[in-house]
């Protein structure tokens, strides 16, 4: 692709060249056209910078338009940044509503995360690799063409039609194109393997027979998806726990299992020729491979929530989409990044129970989370629909505090008259000669100044742009003086904000860049969102005092207090294990794992909640604060990873009395950002139908959107103006109604298309 845009926009750049000389050659016939003056430099490199960036890609000879051929990597958090790395994205259009592409294929297994899929209309076409999958890229085959020779493979040119069709010739393909004939396929089967595990081939080159068409496939070509395997020689592993104990203590790397022919890569073909033991005890006399680790069939963001295999699908498929947003740390230089937007969790805890895939990716390096003290029990009624308690004491120490980062940019042009953009200093008030208000935190250089507080419409940078910035032409007067407005850069945002740090820098094209990070510490309030590792989102729904939290018997209180009905119907048992696994391994000071299929076994761990003088059900005496009374039932209570999602209220919230209006159609604007209206759409229209509420809808569909006084002339059912109707050239016939500005913009567009839309007006008699 990259060579077809390439050879693309040298094609463009070229014919520009001659187009320009076509235009130029012939005025000027006694000079020399210089071609060099006519090159655009950068054409080529900005072609290039705008296709990858943008990822919309353009050839012409292919009239190929694809978008999203390359998407910018999103920091938003640390899995998310991974798990778009992991990503696959299938060229299917994700209109159709086809099963086929997207549901779970068998040969996908141990390659593409069965989880790890986006819902909705993505669901499926949208894959994410595996733990251990690699990507094969293509590789000469030069030698392997002539390594099949010497192995007895005979050239299809030699032949007579005859030999093909016996029934003990094999044809033997190379990736796709038929490479020759073979009388004895297992032994070049047998042969091409010994010699890949001896390292005389290289360990991405797959083999495979298909028994039903006799024909032998060697794939080398590149976008195989492949993984590693143990191999089994006589029933027995060839990897031993020496091998494994060498591993541990650095005497030894994977490569060198790979050079021994300890472990070797499988690609899908040649996994259907194998016969694979996930275990060491289901090895038997076929068996030829084994499973390194059966939970690497899980990709990286699956690989977070433990104890998987005790939960419903569907549940770890919204893990893997909800672990994306949760807040956490990003990276190690995050304090350095100025992004456009950045969200950081002010305390960020390694979770109590882990997995081996969060060792693997070290997440517990940059956490997204924090272990909270969750109580199962009915608090208030404020917990109904999956919604939280939380623990205003908790939010106090820090639980769930978050910063955002945003930033403001500014660049300062030079333009072609020779003006520039200038950064004034701030104005001062003629009686007190201090800065006014909007300019209060700015330097004397005109820049805010790091650590002010900075309110809604303050300035942050005053920028003044030359009025005139085309060079004037010829023979017209240049003004001797440029005038200058001011084009202020702003702040816009429904709470205050703090300058972390200012960046002046400049741009390729030696622009000034002036960068800004805005800082905002936020604590939870109502109406955030909270998820634990199983897909159990919810909202918090009140905030309580700790004096009327419940608390166990030995004077804990939980940090959040969750609906019990969020379990039955969404069978994510690995949460229940989870509680206990945190619980046990908080009273022994030590981690516990859960990954999938294996992980703390329960049995186990309720032998430690007992020997800490625990129920070993995790159930605990538990007192109201309220009333001070014990409560009826022992309440299951202790430690579950709980993340903190992207979505706040303080970013969503938003209503409008009157505002701005879109021009052409005169209704109220969309959007949050442009402070627009709440559409009332069709459905809610259909309500309001329903009711028989007629005056409701024409308030809301007309007086409070765009209702608009036109004259209509009786007799002959068009528009006027002023009273006057142009048609009938009479003002005898004419009436004032109101209809909206959108139904009098469609009449005038069809009347501009020769199609007269005419009204027919009728007296209202009371």
């Amino acid at each position: 692709l990259l060579s077809l845009l390439f050879e693309d926009l040298f094609k463009k750049f070229n014919s520009e060249l001659k187009k320009i000389a076509d235009q130029i050659i012939p005025k000027q016939r006694a000079a020399q056209f210089d071609v060099v003056k006519h090159m655009r430099q950068d054409q080529i490199t900005n072609g290039m910078v705008n296709a990858i960036s943008t990822g919309n890609w353009s050839l012409k000879r292919f009239k190929m338009d694809r978008q999203g051929v390359t998407q910018v990597l999103s920091r938003l958090s640390y899995i998310a940044a991974l798990g778009m790395m992991t990503r696959i994205s299938s060229q299917f259009e994700k209109t159709r509503k086809v099963s086929g592409p997207r549901s779970l294929q068998p040969s996908q297994w141990g390659m593409l995360c069965p989880s790890d899929t986006p819902e909705g209309e993505a669901c499926g076409l949208v894959k994410n690799l595996a733990l251990m999958t690699h990507i094969t890229t293509d590789m000469e085959d030069g030698p392997i063409i002539k390594l099949a020779f010497n192995l007895g493979v005979e050239d299809i040119n030699l032949l007579c039609g005859e030999e093909l069709s016996y029934p003990n010739v094999f044809i033997v393909f190379l990736n796709g194109n038929i490479l020759g004939v073979i009388h004895d396929h297992q032994k070049l089967v047998k042969t091409f393997r010994l010699m890949r595990r001896a390292g005389y081939i290289n360990e991405f080159v797959s083999i495979s027979t298909n028994l039903t068409d006799r024909c032998v496939y060697i794939s080398s070509d590149g976008g195989r998806l492949c993984r590693p395997y143990i191999i089994v020689k006589n029933g027995k592993p060839a990897v031993t726990n020496k091998h494994i104990e060498e591993l541990s203590q650095g005497y030894r790397t994977f490569e060198d299992f790979l050079h021994e022919g300890l472990v070797e890569y499988l690609d899908v073909n040649e996994e259907n020729d194998c016969y694979i033991a996930l275990y060491e005890y289901m090895i038997n006399k076929p068996t030829t491979h084994l499973e390194i680790e059966p939970f690497t069939l899980l990709g990286v963001c699956a690989g977070l929530i433990p104890y998987p295999h005790h939960n419903q699908s569907p549940r770890n498929t919204y893990q893997c989409a909800m672990g994306k947003q949760a807040m956490g740390t990003i990276g190690y230089n995050q304090r350095n990044r100025i992004d456009t937007l950045m969200y950081l969790l002010a305390y960020p805890q390694k979770p109590m129970v882990k997995t081996k895939s969060i060792e693997l990716i070290d997440f517990e390096k940059l956490p997204a989370g924090q272990n909270a003290t969750v109580a199962v029990m009915s608090y208030s009624g404020y917990d109904i629909e999956d919604a939280l308690v939380l623990n205003k004491a908790s939010l106090d120490r820090g639980f769930g505090r978050c910063l955002v980062y945003k930033n403001a940019k500014c660049t300062l042009k030079r333009y072609t008259n020779q003006t520039f953009d200038k950064v004034m200093g701030p104005m001062l008030d003629a009686a007190t000669r201090k800065p006014i208000w909007r300019h209060e935190i700015l330097d004397a250089d005109g820049i805010c100044s790091p650590g002010e507080k900075v309110e809604n419409r303050q300035v942050l940078v005053n920028k003044s742009m030359p009025t005139v910035t085309q060079t004037p032409l010829e023979g017209t007067a240049q003004s001797q003086q440029p005038q200058f407005r001011d084009v202020p850069i702003t702040y816009k945002g429904a709470t205050d904000s703090y300058i972390e740090k200012v960046m002046i820098s400049s741009n390729s094209e030696d622009a000034f860049l002036i960068k800004i990070l805005l800082r905002q510490t936020r604590r939870p309030e109502i109406g955030d969102k909270f998820s634990s590792r199983h897909g159990q989102k919810g909202v918090c729904g009140l905030i309580v005092p700790q004096e009327d939290m419940p608390f166990c018997d030995n004077g804990i209180c939980p940090d959040i207090v969750m609906n019990p009905h969020g379990y039955p119907s969404r069978m994510t048992v690995g949460k229940l294990i989870e509680l206990l696994a945190g619980k046990a391994g908080v009273l022994d000071g030590r981690f516990h794992y859960g990954t999938a299929f294996g992980g703390s076994k329960v049995k186990d761990v309720c032998e430690d909640l007992i020997h800490y003088g625990y129920n070993y059900l995790g159930k605990d005496y538990v007192t109201s604060g309220i009333t001070g009374e014990p409560l009826e039932a022992y309440i299951y209570f202790g430690p579950v990873y709980y993340q903190k999602l992207k979505h706040m209220v303080l970013d969503k919230m938003h209503a409008r009395a009157r505002g701005p209006r879109a021009v052409l159609t005169r209704q109220p604007t969309e959007g949050r950002s442009r402070d627009g209206g709440l559409r009332l759409g069709e459905m809610e229209r259909d309500c309001l139908i329903g009711y028989g509420a007629s005056m409701m809808l024409l308030e809301r569909l007309m007086i409070s959107s765009d209702a608009f006084e036109v004259d209509v002339c009786g007799q002959c059912g068009l528009l006027g103006y002023s009273g006057w109707c142009h048609y009938c050239k009479s003002s005898c016939h004419v009436s004032s109604l109101r209809i909206p500005y959108a139904c009098k913009l469609l009449f005038q567009e069809l009347q501009s298309m020769n199609i007269v839309p005419r009204l027919k007006l009728a007296r209202y008699n009371e």
